[in-house]
């Protein structure tokens, strides 16, 4: 099973909506991302660590995910902390644009992803996810529709 170990601020960065949001409201930035993030992996087989700079204000409920927080410390010695840690660091998938983290995690035979890359890839299962609920609600307008057409018919 691979574990997805992902720089959360720096994906916050290559999300635009996201990214002007933290500049406004740090927590709802990193809510919305993990939220992403756990819908994202909800019905994969994955462990899932992300990793944000400073100290935990709220607590963030989630299922799939774990949050770690560097508090004093910084979040890419945390994420190096963890690689270095791993049993099997083949099976790691590091989540990052930071070319430093990059480089350790390549050395350390992880695979990488590029944030911008993963951003892209959960922005696309957010639109899908959007188009499917759309589509169940028109399939339940239609049966309400008929549902009442039937009625208006039976009563005449």
């Amino acid at each position: 099973m691979n574990h997805y170990i992902i720089d959360g601020n720096n994906l916050i960065g290559k999300i635009n909506f996201l990214h002007k949001i933290q500049q406004k409201d740090k927590q709802h930035s990193r809510e919305k991302l993990a939220f992403m993030i756990d819908n994202y992996f909800h019905e994969k087989k994955a462990k899932v660590t992300i990793h944000f700079d400073g100290f935990k204000n709220l607590p963030i409920k989630l299922n799939q995910a774990k949050i770690i927080y560097s508090d004093s410390k910084s979040a890419d010695d945390m994420i190096k902390n963890q690689i270095e840690l791993a049993n099997n660091r083949k099976n790691l998938v590091v989540i990052t644009s930071d070319n430093n983290i990059q480089e350790f995690a390549r050395v350390c035979s992880c695979l990488i992803i590029k944030s911008e890359e993963f951003a892209r890839t959960i922005l696309s299962k957010k639109q899908d996810d959007e188009k499917d609920i759309i589509e169940k609600m028109k399939n339940d307008v239609e049966e309400w529709r008929e549902l009442f057409n039937r009625d208006e018919e039976q009563q005449l």
